[in-house]
């Protein structure tokens, strides 16, 4: 399904980006060495609740997961790089994490991940992959607006990311949301330009690059959910949700000091 949303629901979805935006935030300040991954899932639930927003996480149970999830955020640490489940682990000086939540509010979706290096080492390696993810990130918003299409959205993420000297993988990628959490269209990181959907003002889409230092391919946790690098190397993954507008594309999940 994909769904283009009204004036009002876009408004909405002002508001539930903010709040996803802000608690990313307050999750990464308080995340250092020794909280542990259980910890910060209990920080989001307590946060999501006291904005009387609901978790898009918690009973989420899709085909590529051994669901419930029955978290609020996925925490995805070093080779771990999408769909990280909390578990009891104190975060190590220099860990790699990423955050990725999802909430509704208002009946509006928005979805957010940021990668960072908890504590003061900071492992080249693990700051080229998410200066990557980043990059990437801003080039697929500005390639985002009314008449684009999701083919030129996933070309300007995929040349970052080549040219960085990372393999794209295109199993999991970006994708619309609205009233629901994962939607149509697809938003893979590595494409075609002028291919696929045309891009349209009401659409909400949540980009997302990631990439694994030295691989493209993932293996999946015993725990049935956390998706790894297969060669245990480090992994970083970056994601915002944009909606298009006449003008282009508006960022709706970004920290509100930046």
């Amino acid at each position: 399904m994909i769904e283009i949303l009204n004036a009002d629901d876009v408004r909405r979805a002002r508001d539930t980006g903010a709040l996803v935006a802000e608690i990313l935030q307050t999750l990464k300040s308080r995340s250092t060495v020794g909280t542990n991954l259980l910890e910060i899932d209990e920080w989001a639930h307590r946060m999501i609740v006291e904005a009387g927003a609901q978790s898009c996480y918690v009973d989420y149970e899709p085909s590529f997961g051994r669901g419930p999830f029955g978290h609020y955020i996925c925490t995805s640490v070093n080779d771990a790089v999408l769909h990280g489940l909390p578990h009891d682990y104190p975060l190590a000086d220099g860990d790699l994490l990423s955050l990725d939540l999802a909430v509704s509010l208002g009946g509006v979706v928005a979805d957010s991940a940021v990668s960072f290096v908890v504590g003061d080492t900071r492992p080249p390696e693990s700051v080229a992959l998410i200066d990557a993810t980043e990059r990437a990130l801003r080039a697929g918003i500005a390639a985002a607006g009314p008449d684009a299409r999701v083919g030129d959205v996933s070309h300007a993420i995929g040349t970052v990311l080549g040219a960085a000297g990372y393999q794209v993988n295109t199993e999991f990628g970006g994708h619309g949301v609205g009233s629901t959490m994962h939607q149509d269209p697809h938003v893979s990181n590595s494409g075609r330009p002028g291919r696929g959907y045309r891009l349209r003002p009401g659409l909400l889409l949540a980009l997302e690059p990631w990439v694994m230092a030295d691989t493209a391919t993932l293996v999946t946790d015993a725990d049935g959910w956390t998706l790894r690098s297969a060669t245990g190397c480090r992994t970083a993954h970056s994601e915002h949700t944009i909606a298009i507008t006449p003008d282009g594309a508006e960022v709706l999940t970004r920290p509100a000091t930046s």
